[in-house]
Formats: structure tokens, C-alpha cells, sequence
């Protein structure tokens, strides 16, 4: 008898063992947080686990601890995560390069701007000097530089300085003169400003790429370093995947690179720049999809940019009059490259920002695609409207939109476009209420990399000195959630990648930031000053 109880004892034991051991090996258990999950009922809960860089499962404490062990476990004292952050359009490349150049963003005036540029080149004494953020909307003198002082303090030495929206730049004579540009020289779809027979130095959108292609090709030690640079600062972010909006292929193969060879772990969806030459090679190859990198949209340009006056309006330039801005294509160029992109599984991502340039695109997006559901084409900024062109936006065109733009163009957008036509300017809550969804970006280096300040943009719409009071325009505002969703899944289902990102579900990679504030409850004023304490990728701790 007292064998059998023993032999019951024995078994009941290791019964009771063999469901210890059951727990499922995990690689991370995170708990005692307070996790936006942002999945289709937006849950929140406390704990989640992590094996092979993906979500085991997410919900309470003791669910997750009864169900799973892992050699690492995260206490997270009561702090808050969210996903990781997607800037739906960013110019990541071309952000690490200008880590290597002079940055100009910030300058009160031209002065200013003169002397960033001495100090830079004293101290790195290069052969060609390049550099970019300079706006004259923030100068007294709110018109364009010219070259005249650059050509005195750098006679031989080629100059080429960006302006902050990328679609305008100011050359020296020297830049000039290798790019081969004179005063009689003609560009379609921009503009070499000459004055009284001169060059004044300032080109305009598609003549810009002259001087671009006379400028030595950086090294690739630079070209390395550039997207490690920019890397660490979007880790410092909280952001993990970045929509590069426009890449060469060489650079895409560089990237793809460094990430095989595990030397760069940030998500890139990359955007193709729409020439025949990649559009030709890209749809002939097909959708390339790496964990890392994926390459199934073309980035075309549609107009230049609202502050340059470069912006293709319906009617003219409130203060200009008898300009309207310019189309950088014909539009049957446009139509045939739109019907070629709509013929593959590519997508179509468009740079539009004047009214008339987003009613020409939405119109051959619709005739295109009309027999091609869920194509997911999208309109990158969708700055003027005119009132009936948002409807189009209900045939699944999805806006891919930049909150701090509004902010930071607010000063004098009015008068670019006038009190009729600012109203239906930077209308992100009117164009998600057609769309159904919204995937939001900065446009960096344009804007600052910050992702808190798109939230904070976004849903107060005021500048970082709490201006306006009430907010720009705030009838356009979104609500915190709708801004942390376009942040997220929405920019993630942008991307055809909601399946796998976006938000923090059993089987999706984990992407995810945590902070030591809510940023969905705390006081909305506070919000551009938070950082992630730490940053998550593929369940890599890389911050």
C-alpha cells in the first residue's frame, strides 16, 4: 500500500514537473507596462513576449509569466510602449549625407548662413562644399540670396547650398561653371534665375540636378558612415522603419548590403526615383522583399515646393501674380509612366503640393487603377486641395502626409495661396475623413527627425513656442489616437505591411519603443519634449 501511494506521489510530481517545463522559451519577456498594442480594437495591456524577433503573445502579467521563460526579463516599473515608429516620408540618405556637410537649418538671415559656412569649411577644408536647410521666409529679408558673396570668399572653390524644402539651391560661379549652366540655359520644369543678363546663382527644381551631377560622388566610407549616422539618430527616436522617399539603385544595393551583412538593422521601405532607366529595371525584376528592406514603389515628382514657389496652382501665386508654379512633367509623361507602374505590382507615390498638381494626379490615379483594387498608391503631401479633389481619396489613393509642414509654413503660407485657398491647406483631419486612414512623416531634413514633434504637430497644431493659441487651423487636427495610428499601422498598411508592423500582435516583428510618459494622456504642450528610454527592433535592444 505504501508503495502505491508512493508510486502516485511520484507520478503526480513529475506531472506536475513536465507542466513547469511546458512554458514556452521566449528570448524576452517584457512586463508590467502599460502597452498600446494599436491592433483593430487599440487594447492596452501589461506584458509581452518575444522569440526570434517576433511577438509571442501579448496581454497581462501572470498570462504571460505562466506561459512563457526567458533568460531575459524586462521590469518596466509601469512604463508605457508603444510600436515602433514609421516616418511615412523621410529622405533617410540623403540625411546621413548632410550629417557630413554644413547644416543650415535655423539661420536668421543670409549673414548667418555666411559665416556657418566659413566656419565649416576652415575646419574640414574641402573641395567642394555643400550644405542645406537655408529659408529665407525665416530672414528679415524674406527673399532669395545670391551668389555674390560666396563667389568673393570662394572664387575657386565650387559652392552649392540647398534650400531647406530641397526644391531650390544657391550655387557660387565656380559650381556653376561645372555644372555647365549659363544664363542662356533652359530646363524644363524649374528655373535658372537670371537678372539683368546675370546668374544670381539660385536654380530651381529640375535644373538642380545639373549641379548635383557635377558634384564628385561621395566615397563609399562616406556613403557607409552617412546611413550609420543617420541610423543611431532614428533609434534615438523611437523610429524603426523609415519610408525612404526617393533612392537611386545604387544606393538601395548598398543598403541591402549592410543589412545582410547585419551592419544596419533600421526597416527601410524604400521608393524608387520613378526614372524610365528604374522604372524599366524595378518592374521588370519585381518586388524585393527582404526582414529589412522592401522595394515595391516608385517616388515621382509632381511640382516643386510651396516656399520656393515651385508648388503648380490652379490659379496664380497670391503674392505673384501671373505665376503659377510648374508641373515638373507634361502630363501625358506622367499618364504614360503612371499606366507602366499601374501595368506591374508596383506602387505609385507622387510629390504633390500645389492644388492643380494634386487634381492632375488623383485624376490619372483614378483612371489608371480603375480596374486595379487595393493598388495602395499614395499622394505624398497633398498640401492645396481644391474642395472636390478629396473624394478621390475614397478609392483607396492613401494620403501620406507631414504635420510639422503645417506648422512650420503657417507664417506665410497665406500668402503663397490666399484666405480662400488656405482652407482647404494642410486639411489632414477633412482628408482622413475621406480616406478612412493617413500615414504621417516629417519629410527630414526638411523638418527635424523628432517623431514627437509630428504627435504634437498633428494634434495641437501649434509651433514649439505654443503658437497659435487654439492651434493653426485646428479644425484639421487629429485626435491622439488617429495620430499615433497614422504613425504606425496606417503607415504600415501604406506599405502593404501591416501583416508584420505596425502594431504589437502575436506574430508581428518586435518593433517597439518605451517611455517613461504617456504620450496619449500626459499634457499635450510636454509631448515635443519626451524621448524613448529605450528603442526595440526585432526584439534587439538598439537604444
Amino acid at each position: 500500500m505504501n508503495f502505491k501511494i508512493y508510486l502516485l506521489v511520484l507520478l503526480t510530481t513529475s506531472a506536475f514537473a513536465q507542466k513547469i517545463q511546458k512554458k514556452i522559451p521566449a528570448d524576452l519577456i517584457v512586463t508590467n507596462a502599460k502597452i498600446y498594442t494599436v491592433n483593430k480594437d487599440f487594447e492596452v495591456t501589461q506584458a509581452l513576449a518575444v522569440k526570434d524577433g517576433k511577438i509571442l503573445e501579448v496581454g497581462t502579467n501572470s498570462v504571460i509569466l505562466k506561459r512563457f521563460s526567458s533568460p531575459k526579463t524586462i521590469n518596466a516599473t509601469g512604463k508605457y510602449i508603444y510600436p515602433g515608429f514609421f516616418d511615412a516620408h523621410a529622405h533617410f540618405y540623403s540625411y546621413g549625407l548632410n550629417l557630413q556637410r554644413v547644416d543650415l537649418r535655423g539661420t536668421k538671415s543670409f549673414d548667418e548662413v555666411i559665416a556657418k559656412i566659413v566656419a565649416f569649411q576652415k575646419e574640414n577644408n574641402l573641395d567642394y562644399i555643400q550644405g542645406r536647410g537655408w529659408d529665407q521666409n525665416d530672414w528679415t529679408v524674406k527673399e532669395f540670396p545670391n551668389k555674390e558673396q560666396l563667389d568673393k570668399l570662394f572664387p575657386n572653390t565650387p559652392v552649392a547650398i540647398t534650400r531647406i524644402d530641397g526644391h531650390a539651391l544657391l550655387a557660387n560661379s565656380k559650381a556653376l561653371q561645372m555644372a555647365g549652366i549659363t544664363p542662356k540655359t533652359k530646363v524644363e520644369g524649374g528655373e535658372i534665375e537670371v537678372k539683368n543678363g546675370q546668374l544670381t546663382g539660385i536654380v530651381i527644381d529640375n535644373p538642380m540636378e545639373l549641379v548635383y551631377n557635377s558634384i564628385p560622388k561621395p566615397s563609399r566610407e562616406i556613403q557607409i558612415k552617412a546611413l550609420q549616422d543617420a541610423e543611431k539618430v532614428m533609434f534615438d527616436y523611437g523610429l524603426t522603419t523609415i519610408n525612404e522617399a526617393g533612392l537611386e539603385r545604387e544606393t538601395i544595393d548598398l543598403i541591402n548590403e549592410l543589412q545582410e551583412e547585419n551592419k544596419l538593422d533600421i526597416n527601410i521601405y524604400a521608393m524608387v526615383m520613378a526614372s524610365k532607366e528604374n522604372v524599366d529595371y524595378y518592374t521588370q525584376l519585381g518586388i524585393y522583399k527582404t526582414d529589412k528592406l522592401n522595394v515595391r514603389s516608385f517616388k515621382f515628382m509632381g511640382d516643386g515646393a510651396l516656399g520656393s514657389r515651385g508648388a503648380c496652382l490652379h490659379q496664380p501665386y497670391s503674392d505673384k501674380p501671373k505665376h503659377f508654379g510648374a508641373l515638373l512633367s507634361p502630363i501625358k509623361d506622367i499618364r504614360v509612366i503612371a499606366r507602366q507602374i499601374a501595368d506591374s505590382d508596383f506602387q505609385m507615390n507622387t510629390h504633390a503640393i500645389g492644388d492643380s498638381t494634386n487634381s492632375v494626379l488623383l485624376k490619372i490615379y483614378k483612371d489608371v487603377l480603375a480596374d486595379k483594387p487595393n493598388r495602395r498608391w499614395k499622394i505624398e503631401h497633398a498640401q492645396i486641395m481644391q474642395e472636390q479633389d478629396f473624394e478621390y481619396f475614397k478609392l483607396g489613393i492613401i494620403p501620406s502626409v507631414q504635420p510639422t509642414h503645417a506648422t512650420s509654413d503657417m507664417y506665410w503660407a497665406q500668402d503663397r495661396v490666399g484666405k480662400e485657398r488656405i482652407k482647404n491647406a494642410y486639411a489632414y483631419k477633412k482628408i482622413l475623413n475621406h480616406a478612412g486612414l493617413i500615414a504621417l512623416g516629417t519629410d527630414f531634413p526638411i523638418e527635424e527627425v523628432n517623431p514627437m514633434y509630428t504627435f504634437y504637430a498633428a494634434v495641437a497644431r501649434k509651433d514649439l513656442k505654443n503658437y497659435p493659441e487654439g492651434g493653426f487651423q485646428p479644425e484639421n487636427a487629429l485626435t491622439r489616437e488617429e495620430t499615433l495610428k497614422g504613425m504606425t499601422i496606417w503607415a504600415a498598411y501604406s506599405n502593404f505591411e501591416e501583416t508584420e508592423k505596425g502594431s504589437l500582435e502575436p506574430g508581428k516583428w518586435a518593433d517597439f519603443t518605451i517611455f517613461d510618459v504617456d504620450i496619449m494622456t500626459m499634457d499635450i504642450d510636454a509631448v515635443p519634449y519626451v524621448k524613448p528610454v529605450n528603442t526595440f527592433i526585432k526584439g534587439k535592444q538598439v537604444k
